[in-house]
């Protein structure tokens, strides 16, 4: 078998990854452009270039995202193959987690929450849309322009690092002295704002709203899956502060989040993975 192309096309980034003969994962990149073909075709070109491969050493492309609709033909003579984005998180996200049961949530935009398992000892998985949350990283931009004038995550991210959670959010150690619950285990987002919050607390607290929303989620629909395992994909489950939080929200309720390696390229790695199993009419 000749190497499998998985590509997520976004309004402005596209990633892209490939699968060897030995099923050896190819290091996932992304492009930006200023539209979704551009941006598509230069990922193709690069991906291409950096791995010293022909076009005629691609079998075929399988493509997802929101930009996938612009194309509708062959990507210089390889087939195409279209793929639900949401097959895709579910798919990418078990298979960088190497679990055979997960709730896989992937934080974009919005927040989408999938149940993803191998039924039985089948090969391949099952992946079950369950809904999701508008509450992300569009969440994060679209406050922090307001409460902060900053629209770039990573100034953001940056700003944050300097802040502190007891400026901003009501905690239950704050309503009560009785073992009754996790002391730092937060009561309010935003529930203690003191007037001398600095941009930094603000830009921690907005975050911590972000991840902390997302987790109640998702932690909601592994219960109702009986798993305690829970994948986080997507841009926003990479920054710097995602680590720590999760790890404190996991400790709290006995829920194992993961964030795995190239967590961030799921869906992509998910749409490439598709090319196995999955047989749609191809372009």
């Amino acid at each position: 078998m000749k190497t499998i192309v998985g590509i997520d096309i976004g309004g402005s980034t596209t990633k892209i990854v490939g699968f060897g003969e030995d099923m050896s994962l190819i290091e996932p990149m992304s492009v930006r452009a200023t539209d979704p073909i551009t941006s598509v075709y230069g990922a193709f070109g690069k991906f291409l270039s950096v791995n010293q491969l022909e076009l005629e050493d691609i079998e075929r492309i399988m493509i997802t995202g929101v930009g996938s609709a612009y194309i509708d033909k062959p990507l210089y003579g390889r087939p195409c193959t279209h793929v639900a984005e949401f097959q895709c998180v579910g798919r990418g996200g078990i298979f960088l987690s190497g679990l055979r049961e997960a709730i896989i949530v992937s934080m974009g935009t919005g927040t989408s929450i999938s149940h993803c398992t191998y039924p039985n000892d089948a090969m391949h998985p099952t992946v079950t849309y369950l809904g999701g949350t508008g509450v992300g990283g569009g969440t994060l931009v679209g406050l922090s322009k307001k409460m902060l004038n900053m629209d770039s995550i990573d100034h953001i991210v940056e700003l944050a690092k300097n802040g502190s959670l007891e400026n901003i959010d009501l905690q239950i150690k704050d309503m009560t002295k009785k073992d009754i619950l996790p002391s730092n285990m937060t009561a309010a987002n935003f529930g203690k704002v003191s007037d001398v919050a600095s941009k930094a607390d603000l830009a921690l607290g907005i975050i911590n709203m972000v991840y902390e929303t997302v987790a109640m989620m998702s932690i909601f629909a592994a219960r109702s899956y009986q798993t305690k395992d829970i994948v986080l994909t997507g841009n926003l489950a990479v920054l710097p502060q995602a680590e720590n939080t999760f790890r404190a929200l996991s400790d709290m309720f006995s829920i194992n989040f993961c964030i795995p390696e190239h967590a961030c390229y799921a869906t992509v790695i998910g749409a490439a993975l598709a090319c196995f199993d999955i047989h749609n009419d191809p372009v």
